[in-house]
């Protein structure tokens, strides 16, 4: 089984968050993360019923190290927080 942590730069990261956002940008599309792959990561840290420290730097992560497209962003941005501020 797979670590539930990926270590990058010797900090955990959720290693399910980091290989959706790599699947999303691979071999389809512009490489970019998109509205349908925003909503999926977004799924993704919803799964627990709580955005843990690790999702935040994960999430954090992507934003820095992929390439969104700008309506994925402002909408992924947007959900989390409402939904953070919700918990």
């Amino acid at each position: 089984m797979a670590s539930y942590y990926k270590v990058i730069d010797g900090k955990k990261y959720d290693a399910g968050l980091i290989e959706a956002a790599e699947e999303a940008v691979k071999g389809r599309g512009d490489g970019r993360i998109s509205m349908e792959d925003a909503k999926d990561l977004l799924e993704k840290v919803k799964d627990g019923d709580s955005y843990t420290d690790i999702e935040k730097d994960t999430m954090a992560y992507i934003r820095e190290n992929f390439n969104w497209t700008e309506e994925a962003d402002e909408w992924f941005r947007t959900e989390i927080r409402k939904w953070a501020a919700s918990k």
